[in-house]
């Protein structure tokens, strides 16, 4: 519960808070674990909760009829997201998986309808956070159909050090390898292609676990070879 209170109380629009309101939102989000592989939300559920990542990573995907997954981009600590289909009332239209154990913070969408009626800061701050999601859905597919799998690779780590979407982003990025193919839409092996470049390129650093960025810029202007 400490570690579910202190997500709320730094996240971007928890700041905002009054402290009235702050305690209504801790009281009535719950917390909940979510094992690796296991489903965070899933495509066609009735949406209730808007949903943030107190600790560990999740992919948004979409699976076509035939079965091919397509992944929209990943969720990582201190990240949100739901909000669009908690506005419209409507089914989730995509898959959240977790890609590792992960502690997920679920708020009411009564709660959540209640902050947008009563906090001036809340509807700011969801203002920006749809604005941002736009422009990484926009980027997202000019890079799919624009890119080869290197310059992917680079744009989805770029995309994690969005501060509207991705409130604590710091050098250090904690995924595997494999955790960046699954989430730039490539393989395991392509991945590590892509970041062996990346790092000769001066543009990362490959950690024992995980990736440090030496050159954010230098990430979302790569554009490599197909």
């Amino acid at each position: 519960m400490a570690r579910l209170i202190d997500m709320l109380r730094n996240s971007t629009w928890g700041r905002n808070l009054t402290p009235s309101e702050f305690d209504r939102v801790a009281r009535e989000t719950r917390e909940a674990q979510v094992i690796a592989g296991g489903y965070v939300a899933r495509n066609g559920e009735l949406v209730e909760h808007w949903i943030g990542i107190v600790e560990g990573l999740a992919k948004m995907s979409v699976t076509s009829a035939e079965g091919k997954v397509s992944t929209l981009t990943g969720v990582t600590a201190g990240g949100w997201f739901g909000e669009g289909s908690v506005l419209k009332k409507e089914a989730r239209r995509y898959d959240v998986v977790a890609l590792r154990d992960t502690r997920i913070a679920m708020m009411p969408r009564v709660t959540f309808d209640w902050l947008r009626t009563t906090s001036i800061p809340f509807n700011h701050y969801l203002l920006n956070l749809l604005n941002a999601r736009l422009g990484l859905f926009i980027g997202l597919l000019e890079y799919d159909r624009l890119l080869g799998p290197d310059a992917r690779v680079a744009r989805c780590l770029a995309s994690l050090f969005n501060p509207d979407l991705y409130p604590q982003p710091g050098p250090y990025v904690d995924l595997l390898q494999g955790e960046v193919g699954l989430l730039s839409g490539v393989s395991r092996q392509r991945a590590n292609v892509a970041l062996q470049r990346l790092q000769e390129a001066g543009l990362l650093r490959i950690d024992p676990r995980g990736l440090t960025v030496l050159d954010l810029d230098g990430l979302r202007r790569f554009a490599g070879g197909r």
